[in-house]
């Protein structure tokens, strides 16, 4: 599972990257793979409010929020939201963040798509100021909530710590670790029995995304889900996407990836292949399954629906397998 976390501060060696930086470390130690977005030091253009996300579910702007980060926000399972205090919220550079994803609300709320981990994500918040005031957190925390909820992301809540203002105040604080470390663990713990699901094909734009949103979607609860390709595509069937959006899938921001990325996720109890031929991998100990499920590459429409389908009652019977 990746879990992302949104670096809000300007600062490298502040404080607020300081308690990310434990919080991810903490992450890792249980297992995950975690990544960081430095937002302050990213091409993110503050919203132009052109309403093209509100009829068509897509923002026009190209930057790194395009290219990078609408995907890792649908790829992660846990997104940490991390800022210092600045004017009772978050920085002007995290909220041009934040302002960039009214495209997922509209895609939930427009467009009524689902995202396939709406069930499982699950969104933190990290936050340092340098007063002590009643209400310090007060306009962060709730922003933080409806940007969490654009994002299919259950909001479990925040750590936050008054009072911070040296660069080494929270380096120093007697008790940041041991709250983090019991942050961290209750947060994982809904994750820690799923057991973990790999499907690949050839492209990793059609057959292998369907049956991984579709067991994402049906079990994210207690499947651990990645998908590759041998021979990864450079971007999804669009197709695909169509045929997963009448189901009221969102499959739109994922991108195809390789193998080896797949394996990163860690060792999988169960690999379902579709057509990567002998460069799919053999893992001991893992159940394997051959899935005769035809390419959808450059059929039409009809057929895609009907892979789609079929795709769909295999995920069922593979989540009673695996699940009971």
């Amino acid at each position: 599972m990746l879990i992302l976390g949104l670096q809000g501060s300007p600062r490298r060696k502040g404080n607020t990257n300081f308690l990310l930086s434990t919080f991810l470390q903490a992450a890792e130690r249980r297992g995950a793979v975690t990544q960081t977005i430095q937002v302050a030091e990213r091409n993110i253009v503050p919203c132009k409010e052109y309403v093209v996300c509100e009829k068509k579910g897509t923002c026009p702007i190209k930057d790194d929020m395009a290219s990078e980060i609408y995907g890792l926000l649908r790829q992660a399972e846990i997104v940490v939201l991390a800022s210092p205090i600045f004017f009772y919220n978050m920085t002007s550079q995290l909220k041009a963040l934040v302002d960039r994803c009214q495209t997922f609300w509209a895609r939930k709320y427009r467009l009524k798509l689902s995202d396939p981990l709406k069930h499982t994500r699950r969104g933190i918040l990290l936050g340092v100021g340098a007063t002590r005031g009643k209400n310090l957190f007060e306009g962060l925390q709730l922003t933080a909530k409806y940007f969490f909820d654009a994002i299919d992301a259950r909001y479990e809540g925040s750590l936050v710590y008054r009072g911070i203002e040296s660069a080494k105040d929270l380096v120093n604080h007697p008790t940041v670790r041991e709250e983090v470390e019991q942050s961290v663990e209750a947060l994982m713990a809904p994750y820690a029995a799923r057991k973990k699901v790999l499907f690949l094909c050839r492209q990793n734009a059609g057959r292998s995304q369907m049956a991984g949103a579709f067991a994402q979607h049906l079990a994210g609860d207690k499947l651990d889900v990645a998908t590759g390709g041998s021979r990864p595509a450079e971007k999804l069937n669009p197709d695909m996407v169509s045929a997963m959006a009448e189901k009221m899938i969102d499959l739109a921001f994922r991108t195809p990836q390789g193998i080896e990325a797949a394996l990163a996720n860690g060792q999988p109890d169960a690999i379902v292949t579709m057509g990567c031929g002998e460069e799919c991998p053999l893992v001991p100990g893992a159940l394997h399954q051959e899935w005769d499920v035809p390419d959808p590459s450059g059929q039409p429409i009809g057929a895609m629906r009907q892979i789609r389908d079929e795709i769909e009652s295999r995920v069922k019977e593979l989540i009673t397998t695996l699940c009971g």
